[in-house]
């Protein structure tokens, strides 16, 4: 009696499997979709962080793509934040005013950081990374009195804060940021473009950039 009852579950549940491997046929699921490879994903490194290596490029090469998690209110967060908005992270672009590459700078800021070749900057993405450092270090430097004097201040609606500060340095020269804090506002550069140093300075408050060095003399030397 066993045995039969036995069968009535087997015999149809082996039709069912039957039928289901026949209907459904065994399928390879591609897993290299979903490889981290080319990705950076380290972070925990030392302060060269904020100088991020690349792989070779050559100037045949339009595009430059980098992957980023969360960054925040980091260092890297404020120079990727920066970079966007100048050139949407492009290394490689030049503006109808001639400036250059991912933080779109000008031949005469880049004979300041030691750079003299143009094209090559542009072509080599870790001098541009070196050059925004460098540019942030001289700025700080000249503008040390002004972010101690002002960071917490407000002129306009605008909580003043070093990255502020160093965004708008970065946008209009630390001498037009100067007559800007010191005349409470008054004195409000805009590029042309019309973006002006109180409108970086609002964009980019908050950022911590403490890891920018003040230093009179920085360069951008690989």
């Amino acid at each position: 009696m066993l045995k039969k009852i036995t069968n009535y579950f087997v015999i149809p549940f082996a039709i069912c499997v039957g039928l289901y491997l026949a209907l459904f046929p065994k399928t390879t699921v591609d897993m290299s979709i979903f490889s981290t490879a080319g990705l950076e994903l380290n972070y925990t490194v030392s302060e060269d962080i904020a100088l991020l290596s690349t792989n070779e490029v050559t100037p045949q090469q339009t595009t430059y793509n980098r992957y980023f998690p969360y960054l925040g209110k980091s260092y890297l967060g404020f120079k990727e934040a920066l970079a966007f908005k100048e050139s949407r992270g492009n290394y490689f672009t030049v503006n109808d005013l001639g400036y250059l590459g991912k933080y779109q700078f000008g031949a005469e800021t880049l004979k300041l950081l030691g750079v003299y070749n143009p094209e090559y900057f542009l072509y080599t993405p870790e001098l541009q990374e070196k050059a925004f450092l460098a540019n942030s270090e001289r700025n700080k430097w000249i503008l040390r009195k002004d972010i101690a004097r002002f960071v917490g201040k407000e002129i306009h609606g605008v909580t003043i804060t070093e990255s502020g500060i160093l965004a708008a340095a970065h946008l209009a020269g630390p001498g037009s940021v100067k007559k800007f804090l010191r005349s409470s506002g008054g004195d409000n550069f805009s590029d042309a473009y019309g973006t002006s140093i109180s409108s970086y300075m609002k964009r980019f408050s908050g950022y911590d950039t403490s890891f920018i060095k003040p230093n009179k003399t920085a360069k951008a030397n690989l």
